[in-house]
């Protein structure tokens, strides 16, 4: 090795590349990067690895799937005009956003030349503009009427709460208080396999876009599925403002629900109507990969108000969600399981598996 190269251990060079650490050993498994072994056998990164994988990661914000990297990184630029193509859309409605602030910045400063002071609360929303869709209602039961509000809401929302906390009955709540929204609830399954499929038929734009869905998750290491075609049926519907799913990992393993999560991700990137995602899996809510656009609504098990719990270690509610988390595989053998803790202090405690 060239001493006077700099190298950066893995999680350094995720740390400068803005990812997680398990990206780029998924980068790796796919064989977009290939990074270096010491002695020792641990992966570093040299200056030349850091430009490819900083050219993947580049490329995946744009939205494109690991499949669809692979092929513009051979040569292939189809899928990449494409991604450049949304990616305009997206900037021209930012230059909009930045020139409609600006107007309310020269709006103020006229204000103030007439000895006139902003109005309360003014500053603080030209610093941090809403996002325009806030929701208050009463809780149903088991909480007994208290108030709720959710401000500002973000593009991907996560529901989260044990077994018995209220969950479902929140999450339906929410859909019929948010203007225009549709909850996708589990009879997407119930109804039948055989319902989706003649609802695709009679809408050829509804097929056509979860076709296309379906072909980015299994590039992205999905597997297609009856269960996964029920879901993406409810997820492209067009018409609702917002969607609420309910138990967004139900009947799907832990590939596809990583691929799921990414398109999700994506599109909440690109500006998509809000979801909120019903889960209680490791692998959809992955508290290290939250971005600045999400955001998590926890029902406490002793039925609390649910409240908004920040993704970080240490902030209130954060230890409590990630007691209700757990990998896909201990999702589906522990499902509608309750495992008794012994007795402890003189308290006997309950943790709800499912």
């Amino acid at each position: 090795m060239n001493p006077s190269t700099m190298y950066l251990h893995t999680s350094e060079a995720a740390r400068k590349l803005g990812v997680s650490t398990k990206a780029l050993r998924l980068y790796e498994e796919r064989g977009l990067i290939t990074p270096r072994r010491t002695s020792a056998g641990y992966r570093i990164y040299d200056e030349g690895i850091m430009v490819r994988a900083a050219e993947v990661v580049a490329l995946r914000a744009l939205g494109l799937s690991l499949a669809q990297v692979t092929r513009v990184l051979e040569g292939e630029p189809r899928d990449l005009e494409f991604a450049l193509v949304l990616h305009e859309a997206k900037l021209g409605d930012e230059i909009h956003h930045l020139v409609c602030t600006k107007d309310k910045v020269n709006h103020l400063r006229a204000q103030l030349a007439q000895g006139k002071v902003p109005a309360e609360g003014e500053v603080a929303r030209l610093l941090k503009p809403s996002t325009g869709l806030s929701v208050a209602f009463e809780l149903p039961w088991p909480w007994g009427g208290e108030w709720f509000e959710l401000r500002d809401i973000q593009s991907l929302n996560f529901i989260v709460g044990s077994l018995g906390s209220g969950k479902t009955r929140f999450a339906q709540c929410l859909a019929e208080e948010l203007p225009d929204a549709l909850f996708v609830g589990l009879d997407r399954f119930d109804e039948g396999r055989s319902a989706s499929s003649v609802r695709l038929h009679a809408d050829k734009a509804l097929q056509l876009r979860v076709n296309q869905a379906l072909a980015w998750l299994v590039e992205e290491g999905g597997t297609e599925s009856e269960n996964l075609i029920a879901l993406l049926a409810g997820l492209e519907a067009e018409g609702p403002t917002a969607l609420v799913i309910d138990m967004v990992e139900q009947g799907l393993d832990r590939g596809t629900q990583e691929a799921l999560i990414a398109l999700l991700r994506q599109r909440a990137r690109m500006g998509a109507r809000p979801l909120f995602l019903m889960t209680r899996s490791s692998s959809i809510l992955d508290l290290a990969a939250m971005g600045p656009n999400e955001s998590i609504v926890f029902c406490p098990p002793n039925h609390s108000p649910p409240v908004q719990v920040a993704p970080y270690p240490g902030a209130p509610g954060y230890e409590a969600v990630a007691m209700c988390l757990a990998s896909p595989e201990v999702r589906e053998r522990t499902a509608g399981m309750v495992a008794w803790l012994p007795e402890a202090s003189g308290l006997s405690r309950a943790t709800q598996l499912r």
